[in-house]
């Protein structure tokens, strides 16, 4: 008996501090960055335009990044939950199923850098589009799709067989059970999903070397709604996100003050992907609880 309570304290010691570890780590980082930035912030940082000399702002590489968020969970939502709902409604186990989810793992698996060329390849000089904003997105859709792909089929698979059953006996078709009765229930674990890819969209760069640019956009004109290339608003323009940027500015180091640049712009996009995933489970919990009524 003293051995199984001296093993389970042992076990239990090491857990915590696992996670004390991990979490001194995320505090370090976040306090690094803090402090590093603290004596240059301000918010005119967040809503200015970025120099070349100096300290400057974001603004533009925050749309940027913005704008590349929404435009590949656009491309990416539909087809997720869609595939999800046939993963775990219809399909079978048989020889197809098991290749999607060998294809989904070897996809997940490969470096973002390496599906960034696979884009310059296609998309940029296959295409001749260049860099565009629509060239990154659909870069991001094959590395984020089957990491969404599989969170929207566990959350339809996670809903308890008797509410498919109930619905079914009131003779509900096999669609109306999944409309009505299967998609509510898992709405906050694929919501969690979405929220969870789009941290990793927002924060990803090596993808986006090869395919929306690094040249850091100097000045843009928000009332200039075209699909122009030279339009904010056009999927084709080049659209260097933050975390190229930060990349960019510390590689090239041409600005006298690219430390502070990088560290205020790293502390920025941090918070951001911080929130995100914070916001994730919040918003999966809520969702949650109304479903249950709880």
């Amino acid at each position: 008996m003293r051995r199984v309570l001296l093993a389970d304290r042992l076990a239990t010691a090491t857990l915590w501090a696992l996670a004390l570890f991990v979490v001194a780590i995320l505090v370090s980082i976040i306090a690094y960055f803090v402090v590093s930035s603290i004596p240059t912030f301000s918010l005119a940082f967040l809503f200015s335009d970025p120099v070349d000399s100096g300290i400057g702002g974001i603004l533009p590489l925050l749309w940027n990044s913005a704008y590349m968020l929404v435009l590949t969970m656009l491309l990416t939502i539909p087809i997720a939950v869609l595939g999800g709902i046939y993963m775990a409604e219809y399909a079978g186990e048989n020889r197809f199923t098991n290749a999607i989810r060998f294809s989904q793992e070897l996809i997940s698996s490969v470096p973002s850098i390496v599906v960034g060329l696979f884009g310059m390849t296609l998309f940029v000089a296959g295409l001749g589009w260049g860099f565009t904003a629509l060239g990154g997105a659909l870069t991001l859709l094959v590395f984020n799709l089957p990491l969404l792909l599989r969170l929207s089929e566990q959350a339809i698979r996670a809903v308890p067989a008797d509410e498919r059953a109930a619905s079914l006996a009131l003779g509900s078709t096999q669609w109306q059970t999944i409309r009505h009765a299967v998609l509510p229930i898992a709405i906050p674990g694929i919501v969690t999903g979405i929220v969870l890819t789009a941290g990793r969209v927002f924060g990803e760069a090596a993808a986006l070397l090869f395919t929306a640019g690094v040249a850091t956009p100097a000045h843009y004109d928000f009332t200039f709604v075209s699909l122009d290339p030279r339009s904010p608003w056009s999927p084709f323009h080049q659209a260097t996100t933050l975390s190229v940027f930060i990349w960019n500015t510390n590689s090239e180091a041409n600005n006298p003050q690219h430390t502070e640049v990088a560290a205020m712009s790293s502390m920025v996009l941090l918070f951001l992907v911080l929130a995100f995933n914070l916001s994730s489970r919040w918003l999966g919990g809520a969702l949650q609880r109304r479903v249950s009524g709880l």
